[in-house]
């Protein structure tokens, strides 16, 4: 039997094609080193692995590339805030403002983003056939230290957990239920970073479509400077197990 819940997991892969990578400026250990400091590492992993340790056939979707070639949580339509910073949904700057590319292929949304986003949204109009609803849930990680195209404040805090909500989507039973299956960690509110994903045919009018981001800071599961997991991981993924196997559980 299939699950209403749904892992979005869009900044995982490191992937880049050989035909991008060659409009990208950056020199080969220049950009390991991007690729280092901008991919969720292992959020996949943490993922697929949580949803088989809850017992429950949650969908997982992954973006197929990296954010580097296209970021699939980036609106298109020229109102996405991060343009300001040169990480639309086509960057054309690294983490520290350095020029990443000098042209940008927009063919690349028709190639990757709007198939992802697609899917995301057949995905969740499966689930609300089959179940009348879908908790999506967002997953991504930040490093322990600001990293300079980040608009929040300096002194923003940057907890262990960040939970990510919408007014609209995120439900009071579900930051509960997020809170109570974290909370061995130590949890904050949309900050370093706020908001949630949701398909934009749902957003903002389907309350079906509950949505929470879960951003987990990298040093609770990996070391940071080789990008290498450590044991935190597994205490990680117990925890997001427990979310998905009470959310897919509840009574929504």
């Amino acid at each position: 039997m299939t699950s209403p819940v749904i892992l979005h997991v869009p900044h995982a892969s490191r992937g880049i094609p050989a035909d991008v990578r060659r409009g990208i400026l950056l020199d080969d250990a220049a950009l390991e080193h991007e690729l280092d400091m901008m991919t969720d590492s292992f959020t996949d992993v943490i993922a697929a692995r949580a949803t088989e340790a809850a017992g429950i056939e949650a969908l997982v979707i992954t973006a197929p590339v990296s954010r580097l070639v296209v970021d699939v949580e980036r609106f298109v339509d020229g109102s996405e805030p991060m343009e300001k910073v040169g990480m639309g949904p086509i960057y054309t700057h690294t983490h520290d403002q350095r020029t990443l590319r000098d042209t940008v292929d927009a063919a690349l949304l028709d190639r990757y983003f709007h198939p992802h986003t697609q899917a995301v949204e057949d995905a969740v109009t499966a689930a609300l056939e089959a179940h009348g609803q879908v908790v999506v849930i967002d997953l991504h990680s930040y490093p322990t230290h600001r990293l300079p195209y980040e608009m929040a404040e300096h002194d923003a805090p940057r907890p262990q957990i960040c939970l990510g909500t919408d007014a609209f989507h995120t439900p009071a039973w579900l930051l509960d239920a997020a809170r109570s299956a974290l909370d061995g960690f130590e949890i904050g509110l949309d900050s370093p970073f706020a908001g949630t994903y949701v398909p934009l045919r749902f957003y903002g009018h389907d309350a079906r479509v509950a949505s929470i981001m879960v951003e987990i800071r990298r040093d609770q599961y990996m070391d940071e400077s080789t990008v290498r997991a450590h044991d935190g991981l597994e205490a990680l993924v117990g925890a997001l197990a427990d979310l998905c196997a009470g959310v897919d559980s509840a009574q929504l």
